[in-house]
């Protein structure tokens, strides 16, 4: 199996693992509040994290002090994009929220053009444009205005987009582990704050077994996809990030009975077809 074929398998595997821990969140809706199942699924990321550390060693702390404030500002997304993207998922269908997240590859093209001064042509910027066409096709405005609901998730977009963005300029002598494992465990202190005006529900039984799969999903989510995109090249790994939504519309027919209304899909398409042509440009460009 050459590099790029393997890479794309772990990003194929990582989008499921990522999406069955969306899955395991949701179940876990109105049995517990938001910041009591952030906290709890952190301290099993947390635990997962430090067990991969403890086994296959790669976590450093000794970090230089703008390699710190880079990993600070990116934890900083972390916990937006946790927040925002958790609480859209509660209240909206799987797959929507799912096909809004596919604006990321768009937003982070675009940021990096006005950010980091990366240069994007005309065709990429026509992409961009396009493709938030699809975004509105999704969170179009119903009877009583726009779903507040695909505005959150909206807002996850542009955090997860701040915490690329600053994945980026890291050097590579900051360990990927390091990376995730303060992002664990800057979403897990969130959220303990935020729990201590909520009041905590007991967990059941069931409880326990969701909020262990989405730990454990959540973690195996973080490795492969660091796997994939270390191990082949990004022009040929990412669009199989795509594969996030067709798991999405599988698990939510599957487990919740829920699927996407013809106009929802329609601007899922665009999205994701505008994105595959970005990567291609992005990839095109490239000697």
């Amino acid at each position: 199996m050459t590099d790029n074929a393997r890479a794309a398998l772990l990003m194929m595997s990582a989008m499921a693992a990522f999406t069955l821990n969306d899955t395991f969140m949701k179940l876990l809706s109105g049995q517990m509040p938001l910041f009591q199942i952030l906290f709890l699924r952190g301290i099993g990321a947390i635990l997962g994290f430090a067990i991969i550390a403890r086994v296959m060693g790669g976590l450093s702390l000794r970090l230089a002090r703008g390699d710190r404030l880079l990993v600070l500002l990116r934890t900083v997304g972390e916990i937006g994009a946790a927040y925002f993207f958790v609480t859209a998922l509660f209240n909206m269908p799987l797959a929507n929220v799912n096909a809004i997240m596919q604006a990321l590859p768009l937003t982070v093209t675009l940021a990096a053009a006005l950010f980091l001064k990366e240069r994007v042509g005309w065709r990429r910027l026509t992409a961009i444009l396009i493709g938030f066409m699809g975004v509105l096709l999704i969170v179009r405005p119903g009877p009583d205005g726009l779903n507040t609901y695909a505005l959150l998730a909206l807002a996850s977009v542009a955090c997860v987009t701040l915490r690329d963005l600053s994945t980026r300029r890291l050097p590579v002598r900051v360990p990927s582990l390091t990376i995730a494992l303060a992002g664990a465990v800057g979403v897990t202190a969130f959220a303990g704050v935020g729990s201590i005006w909520e009041e905590w529900a007991r967990p059941e039984a069931r409880d326990w077994t969701y909020l262990a799969g989405s730990s454990v999903f959540v973690v195996a989510g973080y490795i492969l996809s660091v796997g994939a995109m270390r191990g082949g090249d990004l022009g040929f790994v990412a669009p199989f990030r795509y594969m996030g939504l067709l798991w999405a519309l599988v698990l939510g027919f599957a487990v919740f009975g829920e699927w996407p209304d013809p106009v929802t899909m329609l601007g899922a398409g665009l999205i994701v077809g505008t994105g595959l042509f970005t990567l291609y440009r992005e990839r095109a460009r490239r000697p």
